[in-house]
């Protein structure tokens, strides 16, 4: 995006005060002649010759002749408003938003890429822009799959579950920037599958489907998408917990790309995190396509088996007085123990091996840095708050 135009458009008054020439005020106390007064968005047209002032407001452009602004507070008006004395000397080109100092006519503001936040909007409009040829956001279909599944706030029939994957994934989906469609819960039925996923496709730019990609998973969704992708779905073990299983592939006439996420919830939210996020915001535009990394403190241990796997474990990241991430595990590690990962707002990385033990560093994934917040032992720790035990503290660092 190059600017048509520069900003501000003209000189202008930073201050309320008195447009004047510099010269005018080299020896204090100096009075001078007020010849008139200018707002913003009017313009004075007289000259400000030697000897004299203008009464302006902030944001008012320049009038000819000035070349300073004396801020008010610096001067005492007659009684009359005909006379201005300044108590101090006013500087060439003090208190004056120059034309084009924030953006020249013809710079260019925002190469391709860029992600259009708040101020990228406010620059836009600054220079009249009212369309810009950008990527949209991509709309992501969200289903569950499972005759196991219990979709309602009723009371549950023996044997079924609720089904929270389909609500954690739709917000998830959202609060990472794309736009979810809720394509529903569906029972474990070939026709009914196939039918959801076709309507998916037609109407999103990618699908997603919690559960049936495990090895041992009944073959319905492993029949269908296999149908429907013509063979070429991939079936994945992937080498970290929770996480392991992963499906991919393209469906349909417009090869919509499908993820097949597993059905325990941690897993879900974590493959997200791993493989659908990362892919979706290469989709949407980005860039930077994963979370941010950190290598933090462990204030307590963070123990592991060796099994051949990175071991993601959901934790509480803070920031603390030694100007470092700490964290602490954020409860039960189990893949179905969602009250835990909602809890956390990192995964601490850990490779093969034994885990780490208390004051060790570890690589930290900040699922949500903003609420990394800094350690203050005065202040109630969310955790606690939430009854989830009490909460470790780090034992070191500045006071």
């Amino acid at each position: 995006m190059v600017a048509r135009e520069a900003v501000p458009p003209f000189a202008n008054s930073a201050v309320d005060g008195y447009a004047l020439r510099a010269a005018d005020t080299a020896s204090v106390p100096v009075t001078l002649a007020v010849v008139g007064s200018t707002m913003a968005g009017s313009y004075l047209d007289r000259a400000v010759g030697t000897g004299e002032a203008v009464r302006i407001m902030t944001g008012a452009p320049l009038p000819p002749g000035a070349d300073a602004v004396c801020m008010v507070e610096w001067t005492t008006t007659s009684a009359n408003g005909a006379l201005v004395t300044l108590g101090r000397s006013a500087r060439p080109g003090e208190s004056i938003r120059h034309a084009g100092e924030d953006v020249v006519a013809g710079q260019e503001v925002f190469p391709s890429g860029t992600v259009l936040t708040p101020a990228c909007l406010g620059v836009l409009a600054g220079i009249g822009e009212t369309t810009v040829l950008a990527v949209p956001r991509p709309r992501v279909g969200v289903l569950s799959t499972g005759d196991e599944l219990y979709d309602g706030p009723g009371p549950l029939p023996r044997g079924a579950i609720r089904d929270s994957n389909r609500l954690a994934l739709l917000a998830t989906v959202g609060q990472s920037g794309f736009d979810a469609l809720d394509l529903g819960l569906v029972r474990d039925d070939e026709r009914a599958l196939r039918a959801a996923l076709l309507d998916g496709a037609a109407r999103c730019d990618a699908l997603m489907t919690s559960g049936g990609v495990s090895v041992g998973d009944r073959d319905v969704v492993k029949a269908v998408l296999e149908e429907l992708s013509g063979g070429s779905m991939r079936w994945m073990q992937v080498a970290v917990r929770p996480a392991k299983p992963f499906a991919f592939g393209e469906i349909g006439p417009g090869a919509v790309p499908v993820f097949g996420l597993p059905g325990n919830p941690v897993s879900a939210m974590v493959s997200f995190e791993l493989y659908a996020r990362p892919a979706l915001r290469k989709m949407a535009g980005h860039e930077v396509l994963g979370r941010p990394q950190v290598l933090a403190v462990a204030d307590e241990a963070l123990a592991r088996r060796s099994d051949g796997k990175l071991h993601l474990v959901r934790v509480v990241a803070r920031y603390a007085p030694d100007g470092l991430v700490h964290v602490r595990s954020a409860g039960g590690q189990g893949s179905h123990q969602l009250h835990a990962m909602a809890l956390a707002n990192a995964l601490a990385l850990l490779p093969d091996g034994a885990g780490v033990t208390r004051g060790d560093t570890v690589h930290a994934m900040l699922l949500d840095p903003g609420t990394a917040m800094p350690l203050d032992p005065s202040l109630p720790d969310a955790l606690d708050t939430l009854g989830a035990g009490p909460a470790s503290r780090a034992s070191g660092g500045a006071p």
